[in-house]
């Protein structure tokens, strides 16, 4: 069965493993090498078994552990031509495991993983789509401002799909941050609100995405419940109900040990 663990989420640092009989990958990998190896840990999962490490794009939150875990396990990276050539330029690379561009699509330990372009304001920003060996789709997507049709199309082909839902516009507008970061998350190269994000959710459950989970939650501009409130509201107010017509999470901070099998 195809299993995908949240093990980390949000402006922390970020990074999910998927995977199915033993063996799997990361996307990304946003914290510390030590917090990582924990999280799988805890998880029952040993880096060892870890295929690959597919990179979104450049920023800390997504590739903090990249240079030490990586050379540690000799894993192998891959991400799009511009994210590693950000990477390289920022030193997150090393000599002591390999990189590999992924242009559209590879196979990999009878997985396949799909690479589709994000509106982010990142060197060449992508997400990812990963068909399991028992032919289950997953996507994680995150860190986009706009959902664009190719992110829509994967979602909707997809058993599974973690979307982000980043922040509360009234949060953020209202908050702390000065106003040069609220306009470039705001942006269409930002990232998506609770609102946009809970008007797409209807759709994908219609295609047969039955598993949704919320990603990425700012800690200042949001909250787990009101992003979740959000979400459920759209979909019943479609006159869906959760348990029955879907199952919707949220993606924790820190992992809490919880796999969705789907």
């Amino acid at each position: 069965m195809a299993k995908v663990i949240p093990l980390f989420s949000g402006s922390k640092g970020n990074s999910y493993y998927i995977g199915s009989s033993g063996k799997g990958i990361l996307i990304d990998a946003g914290r510390s090498c030590k917090q990582i190896e924990n999280a799988l840990s805890i998880n029952g999962i040993d880096m060892r078994n870890i295929e690959a490490i597919f990179v979104t794009h450049e920023h800390s939150d997504h590739c903090s552990a990249l240079r030490v875990l990586a050379s540690r396990y000799e894993t192998k990276v891959f991400a799009s031509a511009g994210t590693l050539e950000a990477m390289e330029e920022a030193n997150r690379l090393s000599d002591r495991f390999q990189t590999e561009v992924i242009e559209n699509e590879i196979a990999l330990s009878d997985m396949l993983i799909r690479r589709i372009n994000t509106s982010h304001d990142a060197r060449e920003s992508c997400c990812y789509q990963i068909t399991t060996p028992d032919g289950k789709r997953a996507v994680i997507a995150t860190d986009m401002g706009v959902m664009t049709p190719n992110v829509k199309s994967a979602v909707c082909q997809s058993d599974f799909a973690v979307i982000e839902s980043n922040h509360d516009v009234n949060m953020l507008k209202n908050g702390i941050y000065p106003q040069y970061l609220k306009r470039r998350i705001l942006s269409d190269r930002g990232h998506l609100s609770n609102d946009v994000c809970a008007k797409e959710l209807a759709d994908f459950v219609k295609s047969g995405t039955i598993h949704l989970m919320l990603g990425h939650l700012s800690r200042e501009n949001n909250t787990p419940r009101l992003a979740f409130s959000t979400a459920i509201n759209a979909l019943e107010d479609s006159g869906m109900k959760n348990g029955v017509d879907f199952r919707l999470y949220v993606a924790p901070e820190e992992t809490d040990g919880k796999a969705v099998i789907y």
